[in-house]
């Protein structure tokens, strides 16, 4: 069987790294998760308060080398999963262009739930700071990333795994 590039997208709070853990321990993929490269590289550098064009170029510089990493891997054979934010119907539409280019089979899976759900357990996670706990995303945090989250569109989702968590 060949190797699959499996992408992730959804809002803030939906669940997607929950996801894309239990998704890579069940298909034996290998799981790359934004957030935690950017919280184990830039994290302790973060200036405050937060500056947009510092994040932005750090994320441009996780997403690059998690693209070649996942390359190397999906040459070698082992399918991947890709948890990198894809808020904007543009940054989901590169990715499927990629995969085109690239002859690699691609499988979106998209992860949601409700607003309310969604706001509840991104307080708890900053709380807690679990295992899925990367960054703290305060509410202001949480209100920016609801504007910019793009839902799909339904050509967008034919096709896709969808999956709604409570």
């Amino acid at each position: 069987m060949a190797a699959t590039l499996n992408v992730i997208f959804g809002p803030s709070g939906a669940g997607k790294t929950t996801y894309a853990h239990s998704f890579a321990r069940r298909e034996k993929a290998v799981a790359f998760i934004l957030d935690e490269w950017m919280a184990r590289l830039f994290a302790p550098d973060m200036p405050e308060p937060i500056e947009y064009e510092w994040m932005i170029d750090r994320v441009q510089r996780c997403e690059a080398q998690i693209w070649s990493v996942a390359a190397g891997c999906l040459a070698a054979g082992t399918s991947v999963i890709l948890d990198i934010g894809l808020m904007r119907r543009a940054d989901r539409d590169r990715v499927r262009e990629i995969a085109e280019a690239t002859e690699l089979p691609l499988q979106f899976h998209f992860v949601t739930a409700s607003a309310e759900a969604r706001r509840a357990r991104v307080a708890e996670r900053n709380v807690v700071k679990g295992e899925n706990f990367a960054i703290e995303v305060t509410p202001e945090l949480f209100d920016f990333i609801e504007g910019v989250f793009e839902p799909p569109e339904p050509s967008e989702l034919q096709g896709a795994i969808i999956s709604e968590s409570a």
